[in-house]
């Protein structure tokens, strides 16, 4: 699978990534060298205003020479050197967060599209669905943040901003829980597909803290949403998770899943099983069932199993079953 680009070039999706972090490697590189250019310019006004006149012509002369290197360089494109102080910010000073990494509307455009094109073409590939769903996201983030702030335990989260990895949570701990309760069903549904908490990678490419985390603990619930509806990792059992989650977040990643997703079964009966079992439960579950990104999980791991998917409002699902 490739993607054409404007100017008639074919680059292959796994080069998109790639192409897109030397765009802002660049950026960062010019802000670097804005701020050296800034430094040289006010050292030699220092030193000009300290000096006598031949002193001061001399290093006029050196000043104007060093910045019509910089300019015919094309490191910046100002007129007035004394413009440097009211240029953008560092590079340091726009991460936001750990990981962050500052990008434009057209770098997140190139990234997006990059992603999707990729995610397509290979859906387990979870760096691309992750940078997709960093760059089309906000929209959704916001509208989850609201719901989240919204609610008592949703709001305790975002206070709290709780982490679920190897190094947040007691794994051992959760192996040891009694049968039925919800850590040990956790636990025993990452085991089973060989899976661990520490695979989610960090946000990289929003730019809101607040949203980063947001879309940081979406994330890393992903498997307690599995474990919750009781759906495998298989292609039936994430589509019908991304239909759940879609129609409950709003997020595009999540609407590409769910659109896209049924064009990889290989069968007429897996299709069949989806449309009239799968996706009628999903959207039943999803509509009628809390807000799940409003569970404080940590403070669930003992809870009953059955108890909590009760209290969620969650519909069993039962393969003899039709749901149209």
């Amino acid at each position: 699978m490739f993607l054409v680009t404007m100017s008639g070039f074919i680059l292959k999706p796994s080069t998109m990534r790639q192409l897109c972090f030397q765009c802002i490697a660049a950026r960062h590189c010019i802000g670097n060298t804005r701020s050296f250019a800034q430094q040289n310019v006010t050292s030699h006004r220092r030193l000009c205003s300290s000096t006598k006149s031949d002193a001061e012509n001399q290093t006029k002369h050196d000043t104007e020479t060093a910045e019509s290197l910089l300019f015919n360089a094309g490191a910046f494109d100002i007129k007035d050197p004394q413009e440097f102080t009211d240029s953008e910010h560092s590079s340091e000073e726009e991460i936001l967060y750990k990981d962050h990494i500052p990008t434009t509307l057209f770098q997140k455009s190139l990234l997006a599209v990059g992603s999707a094109c990729m995610s397509l073409y290979d859906p387990y590939r979870a760096d691309m669905i992750a940078t997709l769903g960093e760059t089309t996201g906000p929209l959704a983030l916001r509208n989850i943040q609201q719901k989240m702030l919204a609610d008592p335990e949703g709001r305790q989260i975002l206070q709290e901003q709780p982490r679920i990895n190897s190094s947040t949570v007691d794994m051992k701990y959760l192996a040891e829980l009694p049968k039925g309760t919800f850590g040990r069903e956790y636990i025993d549904f990452m085991t089973r597909n060989n899976i661990t908490a520490d695979s989610r990678t960090n946000v990289q490419f929003v730019d809101d803290p607040k949203l980063g985390y947001v879309m940081q603990r979406y994330r890393e619930v992903h498997d307690l949403h599995h474990t919750l509806l009781g759906m495998p990792t298989t292609m039936l059992g994430e589509i019908a998770v991304k239909w759940f989650e879609m129609i409950q977040t709003g997020l595009p990643m999540c609407a590409l899943g769910a659109v896209f997703g049924p064009l990889r079964l290989r069968s007429a009966s897996k299709y069949e099983k989806l449309v009239r079992m799968y996706l009628p439960w999903a959207i039943r579950n999803a509509t009628s069932a809390r807000f799940l990104l409003n569970v404080y999980y940590e403070k669930r791991w003992e809870q009953s199993y059955e108890e909590l998917r009760q209290e969620l409002g969650l519909i069993t699902f039962d393969e003899k079953k039709s749901y149209i």
